[in-house]
């Protein structure tokens, strides 16, 4: 009975993959209404992926899982509010929380055609020119005081297909204004771990990720990690246009004009037609030469073993505020191949994080965290095995659902932690 009730509670409370919070004043009560749903491609009916699910004008919101799964907590409060569904690509839908089913709702989203008119399109004909005008002129569009956002951080470690890290966390972000070099900076608020070390031994080999390696994806406030001052490394040209929350966008493809860069990325911008903000952007490492990219996006290592990483995958994704846009969401997907000497089988790591923020103010004396609390950007999340038991351990924060190939994830890693120390105090 203890089981069932237990794998009940980890499939219902538990995760994998993004989520919006609530205040917490908003919950001092625990009292809200849960909807579980999935949304789909009209057409297809093909579940769909990363579906921006949020209360209009309020931040309160969650996001579907790669089944198009999704669970959303809604204070009583707001139970007669609109829900607002976008993804890049479909036309908006919005519906009211009193017509939208508590179980089992099923949401299609429809394709949008984009056509732009003759003036957008000669606005700008060279598609480098365009580019260059968003970061040169981004203070308009950005955020230009400091802020200060909550986010929730989720980061998963595969050995081939299986799981054997899992850490969950909430993070305060203190994210410095767009026009001035101060690198932002995080503190931990909660945070939870589960790890195999028979299967991971992360005590030789940390694979790069954390909260850090998401907030630099940041490409308005660090474009010096992929692009130089003059955009010269880089050949941009245009795709055909798209729309992103019933806005039109350009889609600007780049990649490098020659290998002379160490670190090369390729991947597409999109870029709002009438006020030419950023408004997302998916990228990736071009990964083809592996002498210069053997043991990259390795933290630590010993020296007998080489990290050839397989893929490095990036998406960040901006949310507008009145008339100015911010930091949103990113994930990164890493692929690696480790070799051992003297090692007849290579090894095949995956790392996938994502992080959504949830909620923001601007900052000031009394919120901003002291430096004491800040973590360092080589940080690993110490462990906490035992949250994972815990189905209220998140309590009234949104969560996303749990992908079927996730949901017996934590169990099994907790049962061969379990069988690995039965077997140490047995030898004991």
């Amino acid at each position: 009975m203890k089981k069932n009730k237990f794998k009940t509670a980890v499939i219902k409370h538990l995760v994998f993959y993004l989520a919006m919070m609530f205040l917490g004043p908003l919950f001092a009560q625990v009292n809200f209404t849960e909807f579980y749903g999935k949304v789909v491609d009209k057409n297809s009916n093909k579940p769909l992926e990363a579906v921006s699910l949020s209360i209009t004008n309020k931040n309160i919101g969650t996001v579907t899982n790669s089944e198009g799964d999704f669970v959303l907590k809604i204070p009583n409060e707001y139970l007669n509010a609109q829900l607002s569904i976008n993804l890049l690509g479909y036309n908006p839908y919005v519906i009211e929380l009193s017509n939208l089913p508590k179980t089992d709702a099923v949401i299609e989203l429809v394709q949008v055609v984009t056509q732009l008119s003759e003036v957008s399109i000669s606005a700008y004909k060279d598609a480098k020119l365009l580019v260059e005008k968003v970061f040169k002129n981004k203070i308009k569009n950005v955020e230009d005081r400091t802020i200060n956002m909550t986010a929730f951080y989720r980061e998963t470690i595969k050995r081939r297909n299986r799981n054997v890290s899992l850490t969950e966390a909430v993070v305060n972000i203190l994210k410095q204004p767009y026009d001035v070099p101060v690198r932002d900076a995080i503190s931990l608020n909660k945070a939870r771990k589960s790890t195999d070390y028979k299967r991971l031994d992360t005590l030789s080999m940390k694979l790069q990720g954390g909260p850090f390696s998401a907030i630099y994806m940041d490409i308005m406030k660090y474009p010096d990690f992929i692009f130089d001052e003059n955009f010269s490394n880089y050949k941009f040209t245009f795709n055909e246009p798209s729309t992103i929350n019933d806005k039109k966008v350009y889609v600007v493809r780049f990649e490098p004009i020659n290998n002379a860069l160490n670190i090369i990325y390729k991947g597409k911008l999109f870029i709002d037609v009438e006020t030419l903000a950023l408004v997302s952007a998916d990228y990736a490492l071009d990964l083809r030469n592996k002498r210069r990219t053997k043991n990259l996006l390795v933290r630590k290592k010993p020296r007998d073993i080489i990290v050839y990483p397989i893929v490095a995958e990036y998406k960040v994704n901006y949310k507008l505020n009145g008339d100015k846009w911010y930091y949103g969401y990113s994930n990164l997907f890493l692929k690696f191949k480790v070799n051992k000497k003297r090692s007849l089988f290579n090894k095949v790591y995956t790392l996938s994080s994502e992080m959504a923020v949830t909620d923001w103010e601007v900052a000031n004396s009394e919120n901003r965290f002291k430096m004491r609390d800040r973590l360092r950007p080589t940080v690993i999340i110490a462990d906490a095995i035992s949250g994972f038991s815990d189905p209220e351990f998140w309590g009234q924060y949104n969560l996303i659902e749990p992908e079927k190939s996730i949901e017996t994830a934590i169990e099994k890693i907790q049962k061969s932690i379990e069988r690995e120390r039965e077997r140490q105090d047995k030898t004991k």
